[in-house]
């Protein structure tokens, strides 16, 4: 299953630039002046930027005092440590729920320091995200407010709380209106509150606006089958699904549920049966969901919606008014077998869009009705509640405002005077409200502007419950003392409202002995201690009901046809995206360093944003990689570098949301730039499309923090990749052959454990949750943009994107040559996850002259940190370049007395492993911590240590099981049958450094010519 492509990392690798052979003459980035690290940081060199999070303000003192303090008055229930007493060096874990997703929380000593997946959590089985993982970072942020503020300036809780009432009770005497403006809540504790405080207060309405919205499914909803709903969707159960810019893997609606999902229909078991499922995927800008489909079709934006009336017209035969083909021989053809796949696939079919258009997803729900998916790959009876935002509600709010007749508005996680895509319009109307109250954590945009702010608690410092799909409940609990003198948003409401009860978590715990617990028989004392252990309890799914589908079609094509032709670009001009991505996100997270330098899975930018252009494009407008254009479209412009990036459509351009924050805090403020103002409200929705133009700037060029062309291979094979068509043609095994190899090392015996790895191309979807997870479990520090850019990235494992297309320049639907330049449209993406290898032959071990690097008896590469004198020499011979070294003091320096203090630094830190100083080299241990860990466990038992005992960070954290971690010596063990696939091969095995990591072959279910 060699491929026959060539495999490359970016533009520069594949045309062998100047600047490429260059760089990959040093094995090292050189050092370079203090003066110069300094540059563009604000820092000066009496404080140089050696240990990052310190710098920025992460790892509080405050802390060590409310870990240390008693336990709570309502005690949380450890997960698996019984008694729940703190037992120093022995971890705690207490189930928790974040973002609707039910976790376990890791605590030490009274600290929270790392997430992980509940593994009986409904979404992601065990597997979280990177902004999951990422949370508990947020804890220890300086930025966070120490009190309540009233104008500006500290204040104390009973006189903020007699502010408020008073201007409460007179705003409701006046018969004014009073406005909750929140993100999506599906609390049914919080909501619960929400009503009692709208009982004592009769002009309260509750609006709700996500910065990214969803109005455009649940609108359609509405309109075709009369549930306002945002449906589960079940993509296990689909064996096709086409996709038209939905980025389900990435950021659309609930992707660590997609992930598990997804793969389940494409991993191991899956191939080897021949009914892997089947992906094809139009978008305009290269998303992690179109660089994971079989076939990914780049259409400009302009075109995606008549795509899907052309891919009705096909499946019905018929024809809508206004239809037309693409002009794009490619996207056309592509449509044709699309439609041929999905009538073969009836009842097993799923089309989804990522438009907010109600008119594109009306014509999405007819494709869906005509397949038969209702019932089967959609649910509009079990729907999901993780997105519930009303667009109307937020403009007509609005409007409200601008009249006077709003007297208070109150924002709960809600941010728009940075996320409105009017955002200044949004605070001038706000000046005319009289009580402005934010609940934020932060002194963010938006509480900037209110007269009142009453900062919420961390969600680990919360009660609380959430309801993220229908019928399941998953429970909130703390896990340490709030740090600062916050309070929860639902308390304070309650207190305003003079509700009966004043405590939130009595408000809690008698909503679910009421409601959830007695149903299930739970009810008391005995029941709540149940589910502060479980996290969660699952109802039994509703029934589905059949659905009808009746709606004029005719006027919904003319209405997609007509929008599409307003976003056409014109000469000189780009149609222009904007979208979220899956390191910050919304913006919300864009105070977290671990997340502004998680490389973006595709373009593997870190610490900025871009405008991303096709070369082909480039070209046409003279532009190279890295030029500073300005761009400018519903009448706003700003400034961003571009970015050549292969498969992105032709005449589009691609800027993502979440940057640009102005009070974010010390991380995220001035970190690229606010691309929500490129939003427009069209037919009643929020959409990121619009008509752009474009005008380079000059000047020097602008060089992105990447981390993908850090490292060559030098065309060496290390992607495998085949069809699902070719690998069922093969025998088993046909291509494994042993082949002569000369060693310059002696074999060991490995009499007990074999550590080894198996991570599955095919599963690995490039989210790069593993390396931020191994962040908080290896305390690797973040060291900024400069240091990136400098190649000095710290991370233990990364997740490599390469590009490829086949060398005859063939497209999957036709025959014809194409030129250089346009085959970059039609690339190929696979991901790669690289780590120390823990050779058997391990050519680090040789030259090491001061035996800092060593094999273990259990088949692991070792690191002695206090041995380790810096020659480097090791990570010279490395094939794999998986060696970091530490080139500053990240963690720990006496000289950054305008920061924290050291002592407060360790409240981050996993105590378990060791913090690295300057000078040594690190790298993947396979969280040697762990295994020692489960080994103890098992002792204590009085057991052996069984298989799935030990899961490293980045196995953990896998929503698709792509890694699996174990003991090769165990023939039982889940690694070892995983290793035995015909599909396993070891990356540079020429070498005869017997990597302990086998990797699974990537294989792709092609569209074929006769489909």
């Amino acid at each position: 299953m060699e491929s026959n492509k060539k495999y490359w990392k970016g533009l520069e690798e594949l045309n062998n630039t100047p600047e490429f052979v260059e760089k990959n003459k040093h094995e090292f980035a050189e050092p370079i002046p203090i003066e110069e690290v300094l540059s563009g940081t604000g820092l000066t060199g009496k404080t140089p930027r050696r240990n990052f999070l310190k710098t920025v303000g992460f790892g509080i003192g405050a802390v060590s005092l409310a870990a240390c303090q008693k336990t709570p008055v309502h005690k949380s229930i450890p997960y698996l440590i019984k008694p729940e007493e703190v037992t120093p060096g022995i971890a705690n874990f207490y189930v928790s729920s974040y973002e609707g997703q039910a976790i376990l929380v890791k605590t030490r000593e009274g600290r929270p320091i790392k997430i992980e997946g509940n593994p009986n959590d409904l979404f992601g089985q065990g597997g979280v995200s990177a902004q999951t993982q990422a949370a508990v970072l947020d804890l220890y942020d300086s930025n966070r407010l120490k009190g309540p503020m009233q104008d500006q300036g500290d204040t104390a809780w009973s006189a903020l709380d007699s502010f408020v009432k008073g201007e409460l009770a007179s705003i409701k005497a006046s018969g004014k209106k009073i406005r909750l403006v929140t993100s999506t809540i599906n609390s049914p504790s919080t909501l619960g509150v929400i009503a009692a405080f709208t009982a004592q207060y009769p002009t309260t309405k509750h609006v709700t606006y996500d910065a990214v919205s969803y109005t455009g499914i649940i609108q359609a909803n509405q309109n075709s089958f009369g549930k306002a709903v945002l449906p589960h969707y079940n993509f296990d159960k689909a064996d096709l699904i086409v996709s038209f810019g939905a980025d389900f893997l990435g950021s659309w609606i609930s992707h660590s549920e997609f992930t598990r999902q997804y793969v389940s229909k494409r991993n191991e078991q899956a191939v080897k049966s021949g009914k892997m499922s089947r992906h094809i995927h139009f978008e305009a800008g290269m998303s992690i969901t179109g660089s994971n489909a079989d076939v990914r079709i780049p259409i400009k934006v302009s075109q995606e919606g008549l795509a899907l009336v052309n891919l009705y017209n096909a499946i019905a035969g018929t024809t809508l008014p206004g239809s037309k083909k693409l002009g794009n021989n490619v996207a056309d053809n592509a449509i044709i077998l699309a439609a041929k796949e999905l009538q073969n696939a009836k009842g097993r079919a799923l089309v989804v869009s990522g438009s907010n258009d109600v008119a594109t997803q009306v014509l999405v729900n007819a494709i869906n009705s005509l397949l038969g998916s209702y019932g089967t790959t959609i649910d509009l009876d079990n729907p999901s509640y993780q997105y519930k935002g009303n667009d109307a509600d937020v403009v007509a709010l609005i409007e409200e405002m601008k009249r006077g007749e709003v007297g208070a508005v109150m924002f709960l996680d809600a941010n728009p005077v940075y996320n409105y895509y009017q955002s200044s319009a949004f605070a001038d109307a706000l000046k005319k409200v009289r009580l402005k109250v934010s609940f934020a954590p932060y002194l963010d945009e938006t509480a900037a502007e209110c007269n009142i702010v009453a900062p919420n608690h961390n969600f680990l410092e919360s009660w609380g419950d959430e309801n993220a799909l229908e019928g399941y409940y998953t429970i909130v609990q703390p896990t340490i003392n709030p740090v600062y003198d916050t309070r929860q948003a639902e308390q304070s409401l309650l207190i305003w409202s003079d509700n009966a009860v004043k405590d939130y978590y009595t408000f809690v715990r008698n909503n679910w002995n009421t409601t959830l617990l007695a149903k299930g028989g739970l009810a008391g004392q005995n029941g709540w201690e149940t589910l502060l252990q479980t996290g969660f309890i699952k109802v039994a799914p509703k029934a589905s009901s059949p659905v009808s589908f009746s709606r004029d079609l005719n006027a919904v094509a003319q209405t997609i046809i007509g929008q599409g032709a307003k976003l056409a670009g014109g000469e000189g001009k780009l149609e222009l995206q904007v979208y979220e991505n899956t390191t910050v996100g919304n913006g919300k997270k864009a105070n977290n360093p671990w997340l502004q330098e998680l490389p973006e899975p595709v373009s593997k930018v870190t610490w900025d944003n871009f405008v991303a252009i096709a070369p082909k494009t480039a070209e046409e407008l003279k532009l190279e990689e890295g030029d500073l254009i300005e761009i400018s479209a519903n009448g706003y412009k700003t400034e961003l570098p571009v970015l050549l990036q292969p498969g992105q459509a032709q005449g589009t351009a691609s800027i993502a949301l979440g940057y640009g924050r102005s009070k974010a805090g010390k991380v995220g403020d001035g970190v690229g730039k606010n691309a929500y103002p490129f939003m427009v409200l069209t037919n009643g929705t929020f959409q990121g499309n619009a008509v752009a133009e474009v005008k380079a700037l000059g000047g020097d060029k602008i060089v992105l923090a990447q981390t993908q062309t850090h490292h060559s291979y030098e065309g060496r094979d290390v992607i495998r990749e085949t069809t699902l068509q070719e690998y069922l043609k093969k025998p088993e095994g046909e291509e494994k052959g042993e082949k002569e190899t000369y060693s310059l090392w002696d074999e060991y015996d490995r009499p007990q454990y074999n550590w080894v790895m198996a991570i599955d191309l095919n599963a690995c979807t490039g989210c790069g949750a593993c390396v931020v997870a191994c962040n908080a479990e290896n305390n690797i520090p973040v060291v900024g943009r400069d240091e990136v850019r400098r190649r000095r990235e710290m991370h233990w494992i990364r997740i490599d994107r390469y590009y490829s297309f086949d060398e005859k320049g063939k497209t999957v639907t036709e025959e014809k040559e194409i030129s250089k330049l346009e085959d970059l449209d039609h690339v190929s993406v696979t991901y790669q996850p690289m780590l120390c290898q823990h050779c058997d032959h391990a050519p680090c071990e040789t030259v090491c002259p001061v035996l800092a690097t060593t094999h273990s008896s259990e088949g692991l590469n070792q690191m002695t940190y206090n041995r380790c004198v810096g020659t480097r020499y090791c990570a010279n011979n490395c094939p794999y370049k998986v060696r970091r070294f530490n080139w500053f003091n990240y963690w720990n320096d006496s000289r950054f007395e305008n920061y924290l203090q050291n002592d407060y630094t360790e409240l981050v830190l996993n105590p378990d492993v060791t913090t690295r100083f300057r000078g040594v080299m690190e790298k993947c241990s396979m969280c040697a911590q762990r295994i020692q860990a489960g080994k103890l466990n098992a002792k204590l038992e009085k057991r052996s240590l069984k298989d799935g005992d030990i899961k490293v960070a980045c196995q953990q954290t896998c929503s698709a099981n792509a890694i699996i971690f174990g003991n090769a010596n165990d023939p039982n063990s889940e690694v070892s049958k995983a290793l035995k696939s015909d599909r396993t091969y070891y990356v540079l095995e020429e070498l005869n450094v017997k990597p302990g990591i086998g990797y699974q072959t990537k294989v792709r279910n092609r569209l074929t010519t006769e489909a």
